[in-house]
């Protein structure tokens, strides 16, 4: 496909097509069942997360040979649409492990690396990704955590906030600076293993959505980390994060567009079956132009999360693209949440239906992996520099 238009980003081949209805029917065979209760608990459901793994969610692009699926980011990218559908928290840790942490081992790690850790993500090891500290958000390379170097180690130490999967995770990708005056070019990305001496899971946030999806501080205390497991190079931690975050926005436009679509769902079944004066709510005008706002927009959004995964995947640029689909599916979703919630009257209010929570998950999107304004200074920058047009 060498250019692509907005209907045949949306095409998908056979292949697609069956997986992502594969998807589709684990989500609701599995996912589902668990969905209320882990969001009460505020706690991944083990079986969930081992049930992902042997679905071979956890390591949909990695080659075979490495342990997994040997498919495409596309692929990646409807599953965690499919995913969202019906969970958003259990949607976000698959998307962390695939779209951010195993395309870094992919893009940059030694073959050593990737040969001793790409079949443990794929099989049985959740991964984190550590770049957020208290004093670094949207200034994310403004890191206080330090790496100094000690013979054939590093020594870490520092604490980093806002970590996702870090509850369930085995594996973290620790963004450190080995020395503050070089400011972005002394970043550097080290691979820690949960049990090494000075590394711990501390505080647990207590989130408004997708509470399921754990979100914690980490704590290095003279954290030791060979030299090998440096991944790219010792100040390259700038590019892999930069580059490893363009494509997780596509993953997070995914997650809320799957969102919305889940949302949308339950308000339409609803308005079918809510009888007022005689007659199903839907049946009403006023009602009727309100789902078709909320399937038009979902239909947009899912036409720049696709658009922005295919250029991806065919080696073309994708960072504005990428930039479009995030911001405005995150924004699509938080808007159907709330028309569904207000379809819903008021048993939409209360926990007995699930549409609440959808409008309490989709509030992240707006922030995580770059917030909106983060978003439209990228999209500005493109516009301006005149390489790019909508």
């Amino acid at each position: 496909m060498s250019e692509l238009t907005p209907t045949a980003c949306t095409i998908l081949s056979e292949e697609e097509s069956a997986f992502r209805d594969a998807v589709r029917e684990f989500a609701e065979s599995t996912l589902k069942p668990h969905a209320a209760e882990m969001d009460q608990k505020q706690a991944m459901n083990p079986e969930v997360v081992q049930a992902c793994f042997e679905m071979g969610l956890m390591g949909i692009e990695v080659p075979e040979e490495l342990g997994g699926q040997g498919g495409t980011f596309f692929q990646a990218v409807l599953a965690v649409e499919e995913l969202a559908r019906v969970d958003p928290a259990v949607a976000v840790m698959v998307d962390v492990q695939t779209t951010l942490f195993e395309n870094m081992l992919l893009n940059w790690a030694s073959d050593e690396l990737k040969r001793e850790l790409l079949p443990r993500v794929c099989e049985d090891t959740v991964a984190a990704y550590c770049l957020s500290e208290a004093g670094s958000g949207s200034d994310a390379f403004a890191l206080a955590c330090e790496a100094k170097e000690d013979g054939d180690d590093y020594v870490l130490n520092g604490h980093k906030l806002w970590i996702t999967n870090a509850q369930e995770a085995g594996l973290f990708a620790v963004f450190a600076t080995v020395d503050k005056s070089l400011g972005h070019r002394g970043i550097t990305c080290f691979l820690v293993e949960r049990d090494q001496p000075g590394f711990s899971v501390s505080k647990k946030e207590d989130k408004l959505g997708i509470r399921a999806s754990s979100t914690c501080e980490i704590l290095l205390e003279n954290v030791r980390v060979p030299k090998r497991r440096i991944l790219g190079e010792v100040g390259k931690g700038y590019k892999v994060a930069i580059e490893t975050l363009n494509e997780g926005r596509i993953g997070i436009g995914a997650q809320m567009v799957g969102l919305a679509c889940g949302a949308f769902e339950l308000a339409l079944n609803y308005t079918g079956e809510r009888k007022q004066f005689g007659k199903a709510i839907r049946e009403n005008q006023g009602v009727q132009f309100q789902l078709a706002e909320m399937a038009t927009r979902i239909h947009a959004s899912r036409l720049m999360v696709y658009n922005a995964a295919r250029l991806r995947d065919g080696g073309h640029p994708f960072t504005t693209e990428a930039a479009y689909a995030k911001l405005y599916a995150s924004r699509t979703a938080e808007f159907v949440a709330s028309e569904a919630i207000n379809l819903h009257g008021g048993y939409g209010f209360t926990k007995e239906y699930p549409v609440e929570k959808f409008y309490r998950d989709a509030k992240i999107g707006q922030i995580y992996e770059g917030t909106s304004n983060m978003q439209l200074q990228t999209i500005a920058k493109a516009l301006i520099r005149g390489g790019h047009r909508p």
